[in-house]
């Protein structure tokens, strides 16, 4: 594995590019030359000279790895997403790719939580009674009693689960391969056709890879039981759209979708107006809590990078 270190030649100074004007960063340590670029516009410097990347936030993954394909070979490429999808297939050999671990855990599992409330609650169907003024009196599905199902058992799973437990819900974890935790036991993905039958609610929270993408198929939502809940807030991809309106027109099941295939949605995509569908458009991770958060790993990050100390959330080496 490459050193993820500082370790430019002695009569120049490390390049860092941040997303952030680095005046409104206080605390970066002494040394590297921080320059700002957002994604827009001319580069700050030349791309080959870049040592240290954070790519812009929330961009498309033509701006986002623009550097890299302008000759960027940086020691390190930091992004402020905990998916490294966009940017995983550019990184150049000997760079070392670190995620956004820390950073978006609060808020994508406020926001599962949320979307799961809101959608058993029957609340989009509350607000259109308000503008409508009509009165939807009735019996409601609590999340009280049911069996969640999180599919992507990592720091987002687990602080989703974190955030079920005041609500007597049973939880079921799933992840990639099967482990113990503190918490209970987290089953292998590969288990998925016998646990999907028993679960109400099923989050998924897992990293979009070439073994998740359409992990969610036909045969997928097929074995979730009648009348269950599909919550995305991972990635759009992970689910195969064709086949989750296929069940949602039936009324076979519903979702809440926090992210969709194709993102954004065009005007006109029959998901907008499917039945017993919730969608908000990919803010799971963008609230208050990002920019505080953000802005701690920047610092931690860069004061490894300066020291020599290794990089914490490391991903993947190119």
């Amino acid at each position: 594995m490459a050193d993820s270190t500082a370790d430019t030649a002695p009569d120049r100074h490390p390049t860092v590019w941040l997303p952030i004007p680095p005046d409104r960063l206080p605390g970066l340590p002494e040394g590297p030359e921080y320059l700002h670029w957002d994604g827009e516009g001319d580069f700050p410097s030349d791309p080959v000279g870049v040592d240290f990347y954070v790519p812009p936030y929330m961009k498309p993954p033509q701006v986002v790895t623009r550097p890299l394909r302008h000759g960027a070979r940086p020691r390190v490429v930091q992004t402020l997403t905990a998916g490294v999808d966009n940017v995983l297939d550019a990184i150049p050999p000997g760079t070392v790719l670190c995620n956004a671990r820390g950073v978006h855990e609060a808020s994508t599992a406020e926001l599962a939580l949320t979307l799961t409330l809101a959608s058993l609650r029957a609340i989009p169907r509350f607000v259109r009674g308000q503008d409508a003024e009509r009165w939807y009196a009735g019996v409601y599905p609590a999340l009280a009693d049911r069996t969640v199902l999180i599919v992507g058992y990592g720091s987002i799973g687990a602080a989703v689960e974190a955030r079920l437990t005041p609500f007597e819900c049973a939880v079921v974890r799933v992840a990639r391969t099967a482990r113990e935790t503190p918490g209970g036991v987290v089953h292998a993905i590969s288990e998925l056709p016998q646990l999907l039958p028993r679960a109400d609610v099923v989050i998924l929270t897992t990293p979009l890879t070439d073994a998740t993408r359409h992990l969610v198929d036909a045969d997928f939502l097929a074995r979730m039981k009648d009348g269950a809940l599909l919550v995305n807030v991972a990635r759009g991809p992970v689910v195969e759209t064709k086949s989750l309106l296929a069940e949602l027109e039936s009324g076979r099941l519903r979702a809440a979708l926090d992210v969709t295939d194709p993102e954004p949605l065009p005007p006109g995509h029959p998901l907008w107006h499917a039945p017993g569908v919730l969608i908000s458009p990919h803010v799971g991770g963008s609230t208050s809590a990002f920019q505080p958060r953000a802005e701690r790993l920047i610092r931690a990050q860069l004061r490894r990078f300066t020291t020599g100390e290794p990089l914490e959330n490391v991903v993947a080496t190119g």
